[in-house]
Parts: structure tokens; sequence; C-alpha cells
């Protein structure tokens, strides 16, 4: 719960019971001393006395000088007696009255005050401008048009035309009028309506968005211009389209939320092209292309973890043998690993660069792997923190060290299928021959994201990011934690096999799942009318939370167990522990006996 909602909740608690006590407001970190103290006082002090004494002396001032600052002597009356009545109030409660005025005050600040927003970045679910609704509500509706959720109002508006030929002429005149009445009503947004199972395909129409942007008739036409395109994800985008089901598209969105918030998912994808909401479609649905049909993430990699690599290291097929033998090596080594967190609580992702050496892992390898680590990092992902930081550890770096395929796969994933995800990069103890390197990746990388490169040489500029004591001794920090790997137990992956608990967790899910899709809808259509969008936004993260629930609980049912749950890191029902406390040992209490007693 937000400071605000927590502290209106307080106040309008003390409202029905006076008796609670007025500094029950929880704390925050204030942008000044000054408001600080404005929430912080239990009651208000003899300065307000001194304060009114003040604007009225003052006002009286300025009428002995001059007649024709009446106006402003008014102003500054009307704050002289406001604080006086005000000071009179709280000092004087009446019996029954419902909220204090020092309580209504507070309301009053919390509602206002832009500075007590809550702690969530801008462009977030609760952070949006009305002009980010708009483009999130345009974004929904084209991607349930492309999932074959809704279809077009007027196609189905046809249809119903086509199967009452028969009707007389005044029904139909009847039916005319009420189709004009209903068009002067829809709005722009208001172009899909939930499609009948039994129906097969969709027909496009003409439509326009309540921003003024046109949705086009053939979604397919959509595209990335080619200087925006350097992933190629117009092509993959079209693919989709064209070999892809919807409802292929759509398992692949719903299986990449997981617990996540679904706007959030989306308005990563829209922050990534900057709002452009057909930009943000192409590389969402090819996103969804590329973890359905190439990297099969879900059904795969995450399936299969580390048990089914060290199950694959027996196979007698050389190249699946070749697979788990080289995914287990990385997992063993710790080539990358997540651990901690950063200062601004992110979770870190440590890459130790010295640990790789070109050739020595096949290159399905090295992106599975790859893929299975950011996966992974996305399980400790909690609002407001939905990024994480990278570590690479230069140690000991040398040449035979460096190998450009596996960093062009990782910018990929980060700029292309993972957007919005990377919090801050930080290159540890660089020696100078990755000067000329840097200059070549740099070149790869966005201008966005070579932003959030960080390179720091010492143990001290890594703790302007990172707490010492939170900065491993490997790293030169004060953590007394170290890597070791658990190798996977058999049989931690049993409920995988339990099918019956997994369908019923599954069908739970794809019951909550269209229900959030009926909220969007009737958010979109609340959106034609301009009213009810609080409504249907609390709604929506009231779904999402038991989306979220589900999910945590379908979780052991359909991913492999991973060393993170073994070590205790992720616990069940998706908590998340980096920094275990020592369990301090129970003093044993001796017997007491006669002896002890003389």
């Amino acid at each position: 719960m937000s400071f605000r909602a927590a502290a209106a909740k307080q106040v309008r608690r003390r409202a029905v019971n006076p008796a609670s006590p007025a500094t029950s407001i929880p704390s925050r970190q204030f942008a000044s001393p000054r408001q600080h103290s404005i929430f912080t006082r239990p009651r208000l002090t003899p300065l307000t006395n001194r304060r009114a004494f003040h604007y009225s002396r003052t006002f009286t001032s300025h009428v002995q000088q001059s007649g024709s600052n009446l106006f402003t002597a008014a102003v500054v009356c009307s704050i002289g007696i406001g604080g006086a009545l005000l000071l009179s109030f709280v000092r004087g409660k009446q019996s029954g009255e419902d909220i204090t005025p020092r309580d209504a005050l507070l309301l009053e600040l919390l509602d206002s005050d832009d500075e007590m927003a809550p702690t969530v970045p801008p462009g977030r679910p609760g952070t949006l401008t009305p002009e980010q609704e708009v483009k999130l509500r345009e974004l929904w509706a084209l991607t349930l048009k492309v999932f074959g959720v809704y279809e077009s109002s007027q196609s189905m508006t046809d249809s119903a035309e086509t199967t009452t030929t028969t009707a007389t002429t005044t029904s139909e005149a009847t039916e005319s009028d009420s189709k004009k009445d209903k068009e002067k009503k829809r709005s722009r947004l208001n172009v899909f309506k939930r499609k009948d199972k039994n129906e097969k395909g969709t027909t496009d129409t003409d439509s326009t968005t309540a921003s003024g942007t046109a949705t086009p008739t053939d979604i397919s036409t959509l595209s990335i211009a080619d200087e925006d395109d350097k992933h190629g994800q117009t092509k993959d985008f079209k693919t989709a389209l064209a070999n892809s089901s919807p409802a292929d598209l759509r398992r692949a969105f719903w299986a990449m939320v997981k617990h996540d918030h679904p706007d959030a998912l989306l308005l990563r994808f829209l922050r990534a092209r900057k709002w452009d909401v057909e930009k943000a479609l192409v590389m969402m649905i090819s996103t969804m292309h590329w973890r359905l049909e190439e990297m099969h993430v879900d059904d795969d990699i995450m399936r299969v973890g580390e048990l089914g690599a060290l199950e694959q290291t027996k196979s007698s097929d050389p190249k699946i043998k070749k697979l788990g033998v080289d995914f287990l090596a990385q997992m063993r080594m710790g080539k990358s690993f997540l651990h901690g967190t950063d200062k601004e609580g992110r979770p870190m992702c440590v890459v130790r660069v010295r640990l790789h050496k070109q050739g020595e892992q096949c290159e399905e390898s090295l992106e599975r792997f790859t893929v299975y680590t950011i996966e992974t990092a996305r399980m400790f992902l909690r609002p407001p923190v939905d990024t994480a930081t990278v570590v690479f550890d230069m140690t000991d770096f040398s040449m035979a060290n460096m190998d450009y395929a596996p960093v062009k796969f990782m910018i990929k994933c980060f700029e292309a299928n993972y957007p919005e995800s990377l919090g801050t990069v930080l290159v540890y103890k660089a020696p100078w021959v990755f000067n000329a390197i840097w200059s070549i990746i740099r070149g790869w990388l966005d201008p966005v994201v070579a932003g959030k490169v960080h390179f720091v040489k010492t143990p001290a500029d890594l703790e302007q990011f990172v707490d010492r004591q939170q900065i491993p001794v490997e790293l030169g920090g004060d953590e007394k934690w170290e890597y070791k790997y658990v190798e996977p137990a058999e049989g931690e992956n049993e409920k995988m096999k339990d099918e019956a608990k997994k369908e019923e967790l599954t069908s739970r899910r794809a019951g909550i799942v269209e229900r959030y899709e009926s909220e969007v809808l009737a958010w979109i259509q609340a959106g034609e009318a301009g009213e009810g969008l609080e409504e249907t936004r609390r709604k929506r993260d009231a779904i999402a939370g038991d989306l979220r629930s589900n999910y945590w609980d379908l979780d052991p049912y359909i991913r492999a167990r991973s060393w993170y749950e073994r070590v205790g890191t992720l616990k069940e029902g998706g908590q998340v522990d980096f920094y275990p406390k020592e369990e301090k040992p129970t003093p044993v209490q001796q017997e007491t006996t006669h002896e002890d007693l003389d």
C-alpha cells in the first residue's frame, strides 16, 4: 500500500474511532524538512497563532498604506482568518464530527501534493498520465484483435443484418435509427466486442482510436522503419501472423505474464518504443514469436531446467548430451548467477567473464543458459522494482575470454525480447585491453542502453551502486558469501508429473485471464464516455492480484526447480531471501542442582 493510501486509511479510521492515536500515519522520506514537519507533528503548534496574527497585521498595514491593494489584502485576510479558524477547530473538536479539521487538512494535502506520490516509477500501472493511459488502451485493443479474442463491432453488426433480411420495413427503419444513435455514442476505441467461441476468423474494419490514430484495416501491414529495426522485428512480426495461430500467440503472451501485472508487460513495450502503439505491437508480437517458435522459453528451457539438463547428460544422442553437459558446466562454475540487491533494490546478476572461454560450450547451450538466467531473474522482480542490475566482473580478463557471439545475443535479448528490464550495467575492473572491445560493443547498443553502462574500477566505486555489506568478498566487499552450486535432487520436480493438479490450476488461470480480458473491454468502453476509468482500473488491479497468486500456485507444476530454490533464495509462493539471517543457537539450560543452590 502506498504512503498516500495508508495515511488516508488512518485518517478515516480515526474518524470512526477518535481514540486512535494521531501519530499513526506511516513515516516516509520527504523531499524537504518542511514537508517532513507537516506530517510528523502530532498537532498544530502555537506557531499557527503567530502566523495568523502576522497575516492580520500584514492585512492592516496594507490597507493603511494603499487603497489600491484591496484584492491582495482580502486574500491575505482570508488566509489569516482560515488559520485562526483551523486552530480553533483543532483545539476543540465538536462531538459527532466525522473528520477533524486536522484530518481534513491532511487528506487535502495527501490528495494535492505531487511530491507525496508513491515511489513507483512513471509509466507503470498506477502512475500513468491520461495520455499514456490512452496509449495503453489502444495497444490492448490491437493486441486482443491479434489474439482473436475480440472482433470489430461493425463486422458483428453486418452479420446481424445478414440474418435479419426477412424483417419488415418498419423493423428495418427502427434498426437503422437505433444504429445511428449507437454510432453517435460509440467511442473511437470501442471497436472490439467479445468474439463468439463458435465463430472462426474475423473481419477487419476501419476504425479510429481515441488519440486520433487510425487503426489499420490489416494489422499485418504494420512495420518498424528499417533504421529502428536492427533486430529484424518486422520480419518476425509478419512471420508470427502468417504461421502462428491467434490462440498460440495469446497463450505465449499469458505465459510470459507469469506473476507480473498484464498492463505492466504491455507498458514495457510502449516505453521501449517511446509510446508508439503500432511499433510496440510489432515488437511485442515478434517477442511472442521468438519465445514460442525460436527459443521455446516456457515449454522447453524453463520446463526442462537443471534436473532435465542432468538427465540430458545421460542421453545417447550426442547433440542432446552436449546441450546438457554444457548447460550444467556453466551452472556449476557459476559463470553467471543472481545474488543480492543494489541500492535501488534491484536484483543483481554477476557475470564472471574470466570463466568463459570461446568454444568451450556450443552456441545453443550459451543461448539457453542466457535465457534461463534472464527468465529466472524475472522471478525476483516485485513492484516497484521491475529492472535488474548486471555486474560484469572483468577481474583477470584476457582476450581468450572475449566472444562476440554471446554478447550480441545478450544485447538482442535485452533490447528486443526483454525491453525495459535492464536497470544498470556495472563493468567492474575492466583492463586497458577492453577499451578497444568496448568501442565495438558500444556501437551495437541502443543509445539508451549504452547510457546505463558504468565503469567501476575499485570496491569504493562499486560502493556507489551497492552497499558495501552487500558486496561479496570476492568483489572486494564485506559480505561473506560465495557461489557454491548445489546439484539438482532426484524428485525435486515431482509436482510436474501431477497432470490433474496442473490442469486444475491451469483451468483456473484461464478463467482469471478471461475475466481480465473482459475487464479490459469494459475499460475500453469506459474510455469512450470518459467516466468509470478509476473503477475499471481497480477491478483490473484486483484481477491482476488473482493472476499473481494463481501463478505462484501453478509455478511448481510448469517450471523446473532451480538452484535458487535449493539454496533457499527463492521460496515457496515467490518469497525472496537473498540475505537469510543466521539462526542463533538456542542456549542450553542446565539443570539446577542442590550444589548450585549451596
